[in-house]
């Protein structure tokens, strides 16, 4: 079979807004921006190029905000998990509570439109060295 994920979509009341702010968290490339949607895609030449979903933000009306945790969310794996939350912070992005415990490895964080996310922790170098 040949099939592959092209897109991840959110729905955004500022489709523009919520590229830039996932552009500057993932360091990819804004490459397509109308009224109603924008793309992100990896940037340009890199492993993710390609092979990555894009991701598509499609404007919904106003009134249709978020109302209850998304079913479909990023995890994100950094280098440095406490250096990316407080840029992340420093991007819009804010830490919340799903009904996660302090015994987790991971944080729960939002964009400015309120879609959780998780910035998990790094790989060890262990783990690192079987991947």
């Amino acid at each position: 079979m040949s099939i592959r994920v092209q897109c991840v979509n959110y729905d955004a009341i500022d489709p523009a807004a919520q590229a830039r702010f996932w552009a500057e968290v993932l360091g990819w490339r804004i490459t397509h921006e109308v009224e109603k949607e924008s793309v992100l895609e990896p940037p340009q030449g890199s492993p993710e190029d390609g092979v990555a979903p894009d991701i598509l933000f499609i404007r919904v009306p106003a009134d249709e905000t978020k109302t209850v945790k998304n079913r479909v969310h990023l995890d994100l794996r950094p280098d440095d998990q406490q250096a990316e939350i407080a840029r992340i912070e420093s991007l819009g992005g804010k830490r919340v509570s799903v009904g996660q415990d302090e015994s987790v490895s991971w944080v729960v964080m939002a964009d400015p439109e309120g879609n959780e996310f998780c910035v998990l922790r790094a790989f060890t170098p262990e783990e690192l060295a079987t991947l």
